[in-house]
């Protein structure tokens, strides 16, 4: 990763093993992205947030721990950045988006064409509420490194239209997966006001996850399985508070 005086290097979207398809620990995520040369990690696991506070708990001054969330909406995935508390899935994605703001947090749009996954696709090409949240979201993740077919083009064309910034993460789920894909800014930030403002001139550095090791993902879905662990928590609400 190159380095440049006042520049900070993050990667956005990463699973810890508190998400149900991931058995990455807190602690070797903190080490690797340190390792890697980021500066600021977001670990925003599915419908929680305690693998990022432990992760914030360990992080060392070189590497600032965002908390986030990747949050399963009615009408697909949002990301929530510097959250205080879990934001309740299930919800419509303007609600999710206000519960998120009314934080002080970020809004993001994930893989928001990856007809693999809960990402809205039909809905936000056809005129649906993912077009409609355009005015709430704060930013688009044009890039995902694991991302299939034409999503990253379909994201880049929707954040362009919307004018809004784009940005590249790894979505990692194991190790090998981080930072392979990140975004830098011209700055260092320690809120969500301060990344905001940074986003519109933020550069992305746009690798690919390689697809043997997009096969781990089920295997660590069958080991969170037997460890109880599953994408909606026993001790989670899917409806709003």
């Amino acid at each position: 990763m190159p380095e440049a005086a006042g520049r900070s290097f993050v990667d956005l979207h990463v699973h810890s093993n508190a998400s149900f398809d991931s058995l990455s620990k807190p602690a070797d995520l903190v080490r690797n992205a340190e390792r890697f040369g980021l500066t600021h990690l977001a670990i925003t696991d599915h419908e929680r947030i305690d693998g990022a506070l432990r992760a914030r708990d360990l992080a060392q001054a070189s590497v600032r721990v965002i908390v986030g969330q990747e949050v399963r909406t009615s009408g697909g995935d949002l990301i929530g950045l510097f959250l205080e508390r879990a934001v309740p899935p299930g919800m419509t994605p303007a609600e999710t988006a206000a519960a998120i703001h009314e934080q002080g947090g970020l809004v993001g749009l994930p893989h928001p064409f990856d007809r693999f996954r809960s990402s809205g696709g039909d809905i936000a090409t056809s005129g649906g509420p993912l077009a409609e949240l355009a005015s709430a979201v704060d930013y688009v993740e044009v890039h995902n490194a694991r991302a299939m077919g034409s999503a990253n083009h379909l994201a880049a064309e929707f954040a362009h239209a919307h004018e809004l910034p784009g940005v590249a993460s790894s979505d990692a789920h194991s190790l090998m997966e981080l930072a392979v894909a990140y975004t830098y800014v011209d700055g260092d930030f320690r809120s969500a006001d301060e990344l905001r403002a940074l986003l519109p001139g933020a550069g992305m550095v746009m690798g690919r996850a390689s697809y043997l090791i997009r096969l781990w993902t089920p295997c660590a879905k069958l080991v969170q399985r037997a460890r109880g662990n599953r994408r909606i928590p026993p001790n989670v609400s899917t409806s709003p508070q």
